[in-house]
């Protein structure tokens, strides 16, 4: 296998429970995240990974009902998670995509593929220069760069946010896409009860005539109706990964601390 896609996914949420089963036009948010996702030319197979927590079974059982492969591992170390899910599978690169993210676009997708073959780069994002709407981020990495921070990795940040070990580090070769037009004030993301206001009505203004819709689509959108902007505007990028690094600490690292169930339902 070549490209392996590992959506996480989770139901656990402080800002808005349970989001990546909310409905946008009719389909939870997980089932357009794979949709868009799978929509991609250069990926081979799509994983969602979740954890072991209660709650979250109800992810389980949502994508084993669909012969969605879905894999359970740990709830805090998700660069456990990552590793577990993709040495099952042993692709050349894994694909990091969020489940908060429906408005993927597969073209943004598969630029950055391109460029991490084509480059032979060990990572490559669309982040490292956010000009893309945050919302649209998606990182690849090569296996043995993924398993190498898995065995080395050991603050908190690292073992929560997946890729902060390699980033961190000047020894990988890594490359970024960057948009052609600046859109990195852009939240296309879902994270609060503003967040999904905002997509809810992008999807309603777009879905109907056209369930593909892309990045062109929803820019035209905006413009001819700033309002919609406004709506979800003055939320903090990467809220997330600032809380974690303000209370990082070290923790054990991934060859330590395995509490992965190493096993996919399909």
């Amino acid at each position: 296998m070549n490209n392996l896609a590992i959506i996480q996914a989770r139901m656990g949420s402080s800002r808005l429970p349970g989001k990546v089963l909310k409905e946008l036009a009719g389909k939870p948010v997980l089932w357009h995240v794979i949709h868009r996702v799978k929509r991609s030319r250069m990926i081979d197979e799509v994983v969602v990974a979740t954890s072991f927590r209660e709650e979250d079974l109800e992810i389980v059982k949502y994508c084993a009902d669909r012969g969605i492969r879905v894999f359970v591992g740990s709830d805090e170390d998700v660069l456990d998670r990552y590793y577990q899910a993709a040495r099952l599978l042993e692709p050349k690169n894994v694909v990091r995509i969020t489940a908060d993210c429906p408005l993927h676009d597969a073209d943004v997708i598969d630029r950055i593929i391109e460029k991490h073959i084509s480059e032979d780069n060990d990572y490559t994002s669309n982040t490292m220069e956010e000009t893309f709407p945050d919302g649209l981020d998606c990182e690849v990495m090569k296996f043995p760069v993924l398993e190498e921070a898995w065995k080395k990795a050991e603050l908190l940040s690292e073992r929560e946010h997946v890729t902060q070990y390699i980033l961190k580090n000047d020894q990988y070769k890594k490359g970024c896409v960057v948009s052609s037009v600046y859109l990195g004030n852009e939240r296309w993301t879902l994270d609060t009860a503003q967040d999904y206001k905002f997509i809810s009505k992008v999807f309603d203004e777009l879905y109907s005539d056209n369930q593909e819709f892309g990045i062109n689509d929803i820019c035209f959108l905006l413009k001819q109706n700033p309002d919609i902007r406004e709506i979800n505007s003055t939320t903090i990028r990467n809220e997330g990964l600032l809380h974690s690094l303000a209370n990082d600490h070290t923790i054990l690292s991934g060859g330590d601390k395995n509490e992965s169930y190493t096993k996919i339902i399909q």
